[in-house]
């Protein structure tokens, strides 16, 4: 099972980067029939990808969310999935013009990192492990796709004079209105994921709170999206501040997974 995961996620990367290819080719060429392709091959990509996880999971004879590799490759697929839920909702093909890069990129990190399965440690025995991952896999598909949201809506006024893209990209309501149910998903998974992850804890360590840096970062994190929404329903915060507030936040989101465990080590590092 373990060869045939290597074989589905080396697929996997060329569907992605094929995806990510046609989506470029389809903006420049202004091509209707290319953005359609371009989709169906990221589906195809999502297909693949969801294979080459559960044969990690039944190969490994586990949950694949324990290390840094698995994680990434979740992180990935969250991405893909929202991102496509979206695009097929909202028909946004250009969506995918600017997921499709940040997908390669986590799925390549993903790569880069070692494969191969170990034991897991007594703490991670757990069956919290799958509602504790899982929700932060969903979390941060959300977030990912609020921050495209954000880059798409602060170019969108250098886009205004093009028919092309005024076809194809939402009106700036529409945007700011996509990017805050973006975030407004994310966070309530976020919330889940810390609810879950310090019910695991107390099981496994005997405190529901550590303090450990990337407890303590997923708290900031979970911050700064609570402000984003509080200033939005609160103040009537929209439009390029909340964009940018977007940005800064998925920011955060990718500190918290790469720059913690990289700078600031801890009970987490493992994933």
């Amino acid at each position: 099972m373990l060869q045939a995961e290597n074989i589905l996620f080396t697929s996997t990367i060329i569907i992605y980067f094929l995806a990510m290819i046609l989506y470029f080719v389809f903006i420049t060429t202004k091509k209707e029939g290319l953005s359609k392709m371009a989709v169906i091959l990221e589906i195809a990509g999502l297909v693949l990808h969801t294979g080459a996880i559960v044969c990690r999971g039944i190969g490994a004879g586990r949950l694949p969310l324990t290390n840094q590799y698995e994680f990434a490759t979740a992180f990935a697929w969250g991405i893909s999935l929202v991102s496509l839920i979206f695009i097929l909702r909202f028909k946004f093909p250009v969506l995918g013009v600017f997921a499709a890069p940040i997908v390669l990129l986590i799925i390549g990190y993903a790569a880069m990192q070692s494969r191969e399965v170990r034991e897991l440690m007594p703490a991670l025995k757990s069956s919290w492990l799958g509602f504790h991952v899982s929700t932060a896999i969903i979390a941060y598909g959300s977030f990912g796709v609020s921050f495209v949201l954000g880059i798409i809506f602060l170019m969108r006024d250098k886009m205004k004079d093009s028919s092309f893209f005024g076809q194809h990209i939402p009106s700036r309501e529409k945007l700011d209105l996509i990017g805050y149910r973006s975030v407004a998903l994310g966070l309530l998974f976020l919330t889940f994921t810390i609810i879950t992850g310090a019910i695991w804890a107390e099981q496994a360590w005997g405190s529901y709170w550590s303090w450990d840096p990337k407890e303590t970062w997923s708290l900031v994190t979970w911050i700064v999206y609570a402000i984003y929404l509080h200033l939005r329903l609160r103040r009537g915060w929209e439009g390029k501040a909340a964009a940018v507030f977007a940005i800064i936040g998925f920011i955060c989101v990718i500190f918290t997974y790469i720059g913690v465990n990289t700078l600031l080590p801890g009970m987490h590092s493992y994933g």
